[in-house]
């Protein structure tokens, strides 16, 4: 079974909108994880514009499954996630004018950096997982630094204007994870996915996990939160 991990930063997003108590994305970690999510996935951002410090906190007292942390290589994050000890950190790069993140980690430029953090989380029993760009290059540093498991970005793929530029994405990330799983690395996908571009996706059986947010929680406003999970589940899961 492939797994799916839901990310919460979108229920935070509409709470923030009116900057009052609900949404209130913990409640709805229960309802995720009975639905058949296998991760948790929060992005505590610099400036605090979705996620929250207490929404972290007390997800981590409560999750069942696994909590998956995505943050920026800061002092700051690397801080918190060692006081919180999420199951996995996700290490993305991140810009506060962006709406979301945009493309991946340069690794191969920063490599003696990224030893050093990821040799902290793994001191701290921390899986680390590095959000990068289908590119052969990043994926060969990020088995160099230590790295545990690889997040394709699949952005470039879900923002495919024709069929043609569609398959010319698919198969860069096709032969991203030939490398990636050549290496040993775990492999995940990431970002744009949706239950209409997801099928070809899941035809990559080296890819484990896909995580998930905005589809799923633009799908809950019409269906509920668990029955848009459980949708994704079986779209990630199912054979042709």
């Amino acid at each position: 079974m492939k797994k799916l991990g839901v990310n919460f930063d979108h229920i935070a997003t509409i709470r923030q909108a009116r900057k009052t108590f609900e949404p209130d994305p913990v409640t709805a970690i229960g309802i995720v994880e009975l639905a058949g999510a296998d991760s948790i996935v929060m992005h505590l951002r610099e400036d605090r514009r979705h996620t929250q410090d207490r929404d972290l906190e007390l997800a981590r007292k409560i999750i069942k499954t696994k909590l998956n942390l995505e943050m920026a290589p800061t002092q700051e994050m690397i801080k918190t996630a060692l006081d919180i000890k999420p199951d996995t950190v996700t290490l993305v790069p991140e810009r506060r004018e962006e709406l979301t993140t945009e493309g991946g980690l340069e690794v191969a430029l920063n490599m003696e950096s990224f030893k050093k953090y990821i040799r902290l989380f793994h001191d701290a029993d921390i899986t680390v997982s590095l959000f990068i760009d289908p590119d052969l290059d990043q994926i060969k540093a990020a088995h160099r630094v230590g790295a545990d498991i690889v997040e394709i970005s699949t952005a470039r793929y879900s923002e495919s204007k024709s069929i043609k530029e569609s398959e010319t994405n698919i198969q860069q990330i096709i032969n991203a994870v030939i490398t990636a799983e050549k290496l040993k690395l775990g492999v995940a996908a990431g970002h744009g996915l949706t239950y209409i571009n997801i099928e070809p996706v899941t035809r990559i059986d080296a890819i484990t996990e896909y995580n998930i947010g905005h589809s799923i929680i633009a799908r809950a406003v019409f269906t509920g939160i668990a029955e848009a999970v459980r949708e994704m589940k079986n779209k990630i899961n199912a054979r042709p």
